[in-house]
This record gives structure tokens, sequence and C-alpha cells, in this order.
């Protein structure tokens, strides 16, 4: 809890109730907390992830290439529950050391290729398959530019604005204030862009579009943190456009509820093992 008169001690020891609703995770050191190998399916691809913003970047990704016709692609995507603790299992920290979704396995290399962060792994596949990293040494540049721009400003959306707003067990003013206006800076920033162009790295959709959407997409369309009309989001018009029309394609609809575990039972597929699996699922939840 937050206490206007609190002063850090001259060094900082840890409070395991202190961090609400993150409390049970969220702790000082890194490694593994029990022994459990991680499930392998029936194709090269195994992603262990969960469906977060970060999440999603990966498997639109995936649902992009196989719409592309990467039959290469397919993939299994396993559900990381980090409520409970999954990504501390000693297989997830063997993929992934810094026990964070999403993580990736490739098993059509040998040994198999351990891929993690978000942005690497959408490096990895556009370079693996050939799609959505442009070629020409300019136009990939600005995409890495803006991929980059992504992982860096995100945490600021996040762990800053969105838990401060949405998740701290008390409401700071002081906290909310400073995230708010670094949140509304870059939706400054991606509107100006997208004001000029079609998509976030210029008139071609690549892996900018994927990395940037599962956060500054849903946060304008209002689908994370409640909070479109606090940012007053319908003033970004330009992200506003790109929003809905990236929300559009038939991929990123398919891959923004794989792993996904809360929101309407008819955006969660929790694990992905076919491409049947959509119908399934969506069969499923018609008869819930």
């Amino acid at each position: 809890m937050s206490d206007n008169n609190y002063q850090p001690p001259k060094v900082w020891t840890w409070n395991q109730q202190g961090g609400g609703a993150f409390a049970n995770i969220n702790r000082p050191v890194s490694g593994a907390t029990h022994e459990k190998e991680l499930p392998v399916g029936k194709h090269p691809l195994q992603l262990y992830s969960l469906g977060t913003p970060n999440g999603q970047k990966v498997t639109i990704m995936l649902e992009e290439l196989l719409a592309k016709g990467v039959t290469g692609a397919d993939y299994d995507a396993w559900l990381i529950r980090i409520g409970e603790g999954d990504q501390f299992s000693s297989g997830f920290v063997e993929v992934n050391p810094n026990s964070k979704i999403p993580a990736l396995r490739d098993h059509s290399t040998m040994p198999p290729t351990r891929v993690f962060e978000s942005g690497a792994i959408l490096v990895y596949l556009a370079e693996k398959y050939g799609y959505f990293l442009p070629k020409d040494l300019a136009a990939r540049t600005e995409t890495l530019n803006w991929l980059f721009w992504l992982q860096g400003s995100a945490p600021f959306l996040g762990g800053g604005f969105g838990h401060f707003y949405s998740y701290a067990p008390v409401k700071i003013e002081y906290a909310i204030d400073r995230f708010t206006m670094e949140a509304k800076r870059q939706l400054d920033v991606l509107d100006k862009q997208l004001a000029e162009h079609k998509y976030v790295a210029g008139n071609e959709y690549t892996i900018a579009d994927m990395a940037v959407w599962p956060w500054y997409g849903n946060v304008v369309l209002g689908n994370v943190y409640d909070a479109a009309e606090f940012l007053d989001a319908g003033s970004y018009k330009n992200v506003l456009r790109w929003a809905n029309e990236i929300a559009s394609r038939p991929a990123v609809k398919r891959g923004r509820i794989v792993n996904r575990t809360n929101g309407p039972l008819n955006e969660q597929l929790h694990e992905r093992h076919d491409a049947s699996d959509f119908d399934t699922q969506t069969e499923d939840k018609r008869q819930s």
C-alpha cells in the first residue's frame, strides 16, 4: 500500500505481500521454482505463451504466415498460466531464462533453437520464412526502427500506465499522471506517423504492425485497461483508422484469441494445435 510519508530504507527488502494482484508471481530473483518439462506437440514450432499483448504479437505473426500458405509455420501453442507460475518451471526457464512469455522452440533445427523476447521471435520468423520484413535495406531498417520503438515504449504503456491505472492496489495520482502523459505522447508519435503512412513502417504491412497493434491498437479500441475514454482515444484518428483495419484481418482475428483466458468466451482459444481448433472453439462456445 502507498503512504504519502514513505521514505525508502537504506537497503530494500522484499515484502512478499506488497505486489497487489501480482504478489504471487513477482519476485526479485530469477530461475526455476519447480521441475516440470514442457509439452511438445506435432509441429516443428512449439510456442509457450499467454494471450497478452506480447503473446498476441507472435500468434498473429504465425497466423499471417499460414494465411500466406507457409505450411512450415504451423505450430502448437501451449498455455502458460503466468498467474499460477508456469513460467517458473524448469522447462520454461530452459527456453527463456527471463521467465516471460512468449517463448518459442523451433524443432526443425538440430538441436532445437530457442527464441525468447517477442520482438526477437518476430524477426526470427520473418527471416526464416521470408515475409513481413522487407529485403530493401532502407525499408527493413524503418521496420526495425518501429519494432524497437515498440519494445522500448510498451513497458511505459503496460507496466506503467496500465498497471497504475488498472491494477495497482491503490490509485496514485502522481503515478497515473506520469504514465498517462507518456502514453499519450506515444500515441501522438504513432498518430503522426500513421497520418503519412498506411502502416506503421510505411505502406507495407510488416512485423512492426504485428508488434504495435496488440498494445496500442487494443488500447484505442478499448480492449485493454478500459481506458479508451480516459486517454481520449478518439482524438488519435489515424491510430484508430489503422487499429480498425488491422483488427479486420482474418489472421489477426485468429491470432489475438490464441492462448487467451479472459474476455468473452468466443474470444478465447486456450491452446491451438491445428487450424481446425478455431472451428471447434467457435462451435464449443455456441453450445456453452
